[in-house]
């Protein structure tokens, strides 16, 4: 590392490092100074900032003092480079605006090895992704975490309803009235609770306030907007928790830069019969009835058809561009109706209502939760055996009257599309019905692992109901890919 000469720097009281609408701002130092200390793509020369009081004026721009701007994930290594680099010499960093937080009262119950585990991982660096299973208790990992940094939290979740569920936990465990941001709210304080596009929106603003941010069910961070939530960030302290941290898209490799490496892992099979219930996996066919097989193959020979006809003058037609077309070519939208039609009688197959019937019949007395591929086949469902159906829109009160309904005893089951996928606290379950969905990997973990937490029902059931002879196949082979899925 080079040291802080004439050539590099200014006075170095004059080296400020400060944090600007999501970005960091370092003056006081020349071209060669930063080619000397970082990769050449870290900082961006910022001419807003130009600074040439060293007398070097334009003749020498290599040596002449700018502003440079970067992401304020970087403080961390940024701060860690400027303190090794000047050594003893003082440089004034603007940066942090946060504050210690005193947890006065703490009521956790004692971790459990695997969350000491966890814990002593994430802690050597405090930086990393943590990947349990659902139920296994994330959210006390979490909470000791904090409890440990003694300073200002963010902790970022993907919906409303989550966020809300860390507010309570907060409050019960620690007697603190965490700040809200997002949902109409904006309340900030030292310990906060937001959501992922909350926090995109303000972390220009908030970026310098925490000291440690959570994302909780991290994968959903890469998403394109959703980067910004970390990127805006100067917290040195970043924890990821999740189930499922592989993406479709490949993206979760930026979790590493974002969050940090991958600390802990923990599969569900090696939590299985432990931490977790006892559990059985249990697949079942169905087949389509004559009149809805002999339209489901109409709508495939007509999308079939489509394709094949477009692939005469045009052999890279694929299904991305039919797609792309549909908004404005009449046949390839007639093509994508038929597509859905066709897809709509795989998940709606009238089999499969009679299937729940009977294992609603076989599991009498005990809570279950139906999991739909669309809104239409949970609403089948609801209306059929008049259960509760909770969809994406439904308000937070009705959520939490039919999930309070289910866990008195009220309701002996629900159905919903893809609101208790993940993170959501849930009553007492031990039986899952999957009826079918276009989902992957992740989902069908996340919902295995709704019926996982061990309670009085004891062992746990986890059926998928799969049309034969159709697309439903492949899909349900692709969801069962993790090892969770192999039996015992």
């Amino acid at each position: 590392m080079p040291d802080g000469n004439h050539l590099d720097i200014a006075d170095t009281t004059s080296v400020r490092l400060a944090f600007d609408q999501g970005t960091l701002l370092l003056n006081g130092v020349s071209r060669i100074f930063i080619e000397r200390l970082w990769p050449v793509d870290l900082w961006t020369f910022d001419a807003r900032g130009r600074n040439n009081t060293d007398g070097l004026g334009d003749h020498d721009p290599a040596n002449a003092l700018h502003q440079w701007r970067t992401d304020a994930v970087h403080y961390r290594r940024i701060r860690a480079d400027l303190d090794h680099s000047l050594a003893a010499q003082s440089w004034i960093d603007e940066v942090p605006q946060w504050h210690e937080v005193r947890y006065r009262r703490c009521e956790l119950h004692p971790p459990r090895p695997d969350q000491q585990d966890a814990i002593d991982a994430w802690s050597d660096r405090r930086r990393g992704v943590i990947v349990m299973p659902t139920g296994t208790g994330k959210t006390e990992v979490a909470l000791r975490a904090m409890a440990s940094c003694q300073c200002a939290t963010l902790i970022v979740s993907p919906v409303r309803d989550l966020m809300y569920q860390w507010h309570t936990r907060i409050l019960a465990a620690t007697r603190i009235d965490a700040g809200i941001i997002g949902d109409g709210v904006h309340r900030v304080s030292p310990l906060s609770v937001t959501t992922y596009d909350s926090a995109a929106i303000h972390m220009p603003r908030l970026g310098n306030q925490f000291q440690l941010i959570i994302f909780d069910e991290c994968h959903h961070l890469p998403g394109a907007m959703r980067q910004d939530a970390a990127r805006m960030s100067a917290a040195p302290f970043r924890m990821g928790l999740t189930a499922t941290p592989e993406r479709r898209d490949g993206n979760h490799t930026l979790l590493d830069d974002l969050i940090g490496p991958r600390v802990y892992t923990q599969a569900i099979a090696s939590a299985r019969g432990r931490t977790l219930a006892k559990y059985d996996i249990h697949r079942i066919s169905v087949h389509l009835s004559e009149q809805e097989r002999y339209r489901y193959e109409a709508l495939s020979r007509r999308v079939g058809d489509y394709l094949a006809e477009r692939r005469k003058d045009e052999p890279n037609y694929d299904w991305q561009t039919l797609c792309r077309e549909s908004g404005r070519d009449p046949g390839a939208r007639a093509a994508m109706q038929a597509f859905h039609a066709k897809r709509s009688i795989e998940d709606r197959a009238e089999e499969k209502l009679r299937i729940i019937e009977d294992l609603f019949r076989l599991h009498a007395g005990e809570p279950v939760i139906v999991f739909c591929g669309s809104n239409a086949m949970a609403r089948d469902v609801s209306t059929r055996f008049l259960i509760p159906c909770l969809l994406s829109h439904c308000r937070k009160r009705e959520r939490q009257e039919i999930l309070e309904g289910l866990r008195a005893g009220r309701y002996p089951a629900l159905v919903a599309n893809r609101v208790l996928d993940e993170g959501v606290d849930l009553p007492e379950v031990n039986v899952a019905i999957v009826i079918g969905g276009g989902s992957g990997t992740r989902q069908a973990v996340q919902r295995l692992g709704r019926v996982l937490r061990k309670n009085a029902f004891g062992r746990a059931c986890f059926y998928e109901i799969v049309t034969a002879g159709t697309r439903d196949e492949q899909r349900s082979r692709d969801r069962r890919r993790d090892d969770a899925f192999h039996k015992q």
